[in-house]
């Protein structure tokens, strides 16, 4: 298979990733999760993935589908739609399965992967990572990653309005 080509089977339903998951620990693989909107990939984004990828030797990233971007954001986003950005970070090297969540928080899709490292931007603490509990509670570990400053894909949509 073309490199390429394995980008559409990067993305999954949550019964088709309970069973790669199933796979992945059966070939005692630690698996990483992360998650966020991701609606303009930059430089930040990266970072994140790639600190998120060093974490564990199988990388997971849930996305917020459109719906729950509109209401975290506002009615103007995302400005890419989920099977754009899925796509897109399917793409990436670093990120191994890319699954859409309909919820307002990834907390369901945690408690149903139960990953062995939830990874977040330092944007947060661990009192306000949804799913720290749960992920500390099965056995697994929280990391926040540092910010990487000047990167925000509200900053980068506030300074294209101002082209």
């Amino acid at each position: 298979m073309k490199k390429a080509e394995i980008i559409p089977h990067k993305i999954f339903t949550l019964p088709a990733l309970s069973k790669q998951i199933a796979r992945w620990r059966l070939a005692s693989k630690t698996i990483s999760f992360t998650n966020g909107c991701f609606d303009i990939l930059h430089l930040g984004h990266i970072a994140s993935l790639s600190e998120a990828a060093k974490e564990g030797d199988m990388l997971i990233v849930g996305i917020n589908s459109d719906d729950s971007v509109r209401k975290l954001k506002g009615e103007h986003r995302p400005i890419n739609d989920q099977q754009s950005r899925a796509t897109i970070l399917a793409s990436l090297l670093m990120v191994d399965a890319v699954i859409v969540f309909e919820e307002d928080t990834p907390l369901e899709l945690i408690n149903a992967i139960v990953p062995d490292v939830l990874v977040k931007g330092g944007d947060y603490t661990l009192e306000q990572i949804v799913g720290a509990k749960e992920v500390m509670e099965s056995g697994g570990r929280v990391v926040i990653n540092p910010i990487v400053p000047g990167f925000s894909t509200t900053e980068l949509i506030e300074k294209i309005h101002q082209l």
